[in-house]
């Protein structure tokens, strides 16, 4: 690592968010009475362990056959179910085609839930960090695209996608995560939140990166520089309004993401900006390179994603826009 920077540990006060949308299928099972969860051979890696145990009787193993699981879900749903499709984030991308024309093209109402996104994986390295998943399912029609930032909104986002009537993709997540959002927060498909107030410049994050926006803008605050911080958790639909309103009301966007720079949140962000009411923006992330093994704070740290580096990247981005005036 070129910089001595220490890893922030985030997310060692809490569980995980694949442990808290697994508990959430608990919850809402009674609710919910015609959803199942399908399954390739991976459920104490997604959290859906504790849906297995406790409605083993609408639990269905399809092994490792992530085609053949996509495609069934597209039937199953044609008959009533509906099914929420769960493994790896990567190994989703192993089964597009059928998600495209099973599920997205029909408009079939199922959930495809993926844990183990971006460098969040961790240790499993490269192979395994899927950088990628946004940017493949929000470019798909009907599609739907979440990414909860911590475990209050996991159970939120959880309640909401099955609430929905069409297609979804959600982010879980592997490390433990802190929560940190306000027990009065509202979660809505298609609208981002407001969760720090700020009149320079907005930073707007999805998943894990939202909480290291929000410390960063406090530890900016302290030195004087108000940076709102926007959690927009649903990447598609886009929540225009909202982005519309910062652009107005800040000098400037900075999107941050587990996720390739490429296709990702702030590509969704820049595709309103750019169209709607164009602002000086940066977009931080993985610069389009594969990821390596590590912890995931110590990949935040390196990658830049960390609020340390969040920081860092606000302070150049003032003073860019200083040197315009």
């Amino acid at each position: 690592m070129k910089e001595n920077r220490l890893p922030e540990l985030i997310g060692k006060q809490g569980e995980s968010l694949r442990e808290a949308f697994g508990k959430a299928l608990v919850k809402y099972s009674v609710e919910f009475p015609d959803f199942v969860v399908l399954d390739a051979d991976i459920a104490g890696g997604t959290g859906t362990h504790h849906f297995r145990k406790a409605n083993p009787d609408r639990f269905y193993q399809f092994g490792i056959a992530e085609q053949n699981m996509m495609a069934a879900a597209g039937g199953m749903a044609a008959t009533g179910l509906i099914p929420i499709v769960t493994t790896f984030a990567v190994f989703m991308l192993r089964s597009m085609e059928q998600a495209r024309l099973s599920i997205a093209y029909p408009r079939m109402n199922v959930k495809i839930v993926a844990s183990h996104p971006g460098l969040d994986v961790g240790p499993d390295g490269a192979s395994a960090q899927c950088l990628e998943d946004l940017a493949t399912y929000r470019s798909i029609p009907n599609m739907v695209v979440i990414s909860p930032c911590d475990t209050y909104e996991m159970e939120l986002a959880t309640k909401a996608m099955l609430q929905y009537n069409g297609p979804v993709y959600m982010r879980s997540g592997r490390s433990a995560s802190i929560s940190f959002l306000n027990k009065d927060y509202k979660f809505k498909i298609g609208k981002g939140n407001i969760i720090k107030n700020g009149n320079y410049i907005t930073l707007i994050g999805c998943g894990v990166t939202t909480y290291r926006a929000f410390k960063a803008a406090n530890e900016l605050q302290n030195d004087g520089i108000s940076v709102r911080v926007v959690n927009m958790s649903t990447i598609k639909p886009i929540d225009k309004e909202l982005i519309i309103q910062c652009s107005k009301e800040t000098k400037g966007i900075i999107t941050v993401e587990d996720h390739n720079v490429i296709g990702g949140l702030g590509s969704a962000v820049s595709e309103v900006v750019v169209q709607n009411c164009p602002v000086k923006m940066k977009i931080l992330g993985v610069n389009d390179v594969f990821g390596e093994s590590g912890e995931p704070d110590e990949l935040a740290v390196k990658y830049g994603i960390d609020s340390d580096g969040i920081k860092k990247e606000v302070l150049k981005f003032i003073n860019q826009i200083n040197e315009i005036k």
